[in-house]
C-alpha cells in the first residue's frame, strides 16, 4: 500500500473529512489531497509522526496499521 493510501486510511479511521483532517494536522489542504492522490510523495517520518500523534490523543486505537 502506498503512503497516499495510508494517509486517507488513517484519515478514515480519525472520522474526518480532508478539510478537518488538513486543519488538525496544520497542513493546506492541497497538500493533503496531492498526497492521497499521490501527485506528491509524503515523507515517511510524517506519516509516522501523523500515526503517532492521532494515537496518543486517542483518535484511533491502533497504531502498527502503517
Amino acid at each position: 500500500m502506498g503512503r497516499g493510501k495510508k494517509v486517507k486510511e488513517l484519515r478514515d479511521m480519525m472520522g474526518m473529512n480532508r478539510r478537518e483532517f488538513s486543519d488538525y494536522f496544520g497542513i493546506p489542504y492541497r497538500t493533503v489531497q496531492d498526497w492521497e492522490t499521490e501527485k506528491r510523495e509524503l515523507p515517511d517520518y510524517v506519516l509516522r509522526l501523523m500515526w503517532y500523534r492521532a494515537a496518543i490523543e486517542k483518535k484511533i486505537s491502533i497504531i502498527d496499521k502503517q
